[in-house]
């Protein structure tokens, strides 16, 4: 399936790229970075609108004409792409790190602690 934009004509999309194995995608990177994303987190593109660097990647590019069109989740992304979803979470970091995307929603809670998660089994042990 090839996902083609309106304004997208002359560049090929991210699904032309099939044969790229995602590590390729990402150079290498199999973590988002710093960016604290998840499937359900919701990007927009900055209002500021600032240009791509000129070696950004296609895939890169397609994503941000995405979230120009509207708030996207980064599962609905990489499914309108036709990329893999962790993919997506690293392309969408290093856009996020870049001030062109915003995420929006909340961020991951961390897990419980060993600790936390033993008081809770006590308490139930004890009812």
């Amino acid at each position: 399936m090839t996902v083609r934009l309106p304004d997208d004509a002359a560049e090929p999309a991210a699904a032309d790229d099939a044969a790229l194995r995602p590590f390729v995608l990402t150079s290498g990177r199999v973590a988002p970075g710093d960016a604290a994303l998840a499937l359900d987190t919701l990007l927009r593109a900055d209002p500021t609108g600032a240009p791509l660097a000129v070696d950004a990647a296609p895939q890169s590019r397609a994503l941000l004409r995405l979230c120009r069109g509207g708030t996207l989740s980064v599962a609905e992304a990489a499914a309108h792409l036709a990329l893999p979803v962790s993919v997506v979470l690293v392309l969408a970091a290093d856009l996020v790190a870049s001030h062109h995307l915003r995420p929006h929603g909340d961020r991951p809670e961390p897990t419980p602690g060993h600790a936390l998660l033993q008081k809770v089994l006590d308490g139930l042990n004890s009812l």
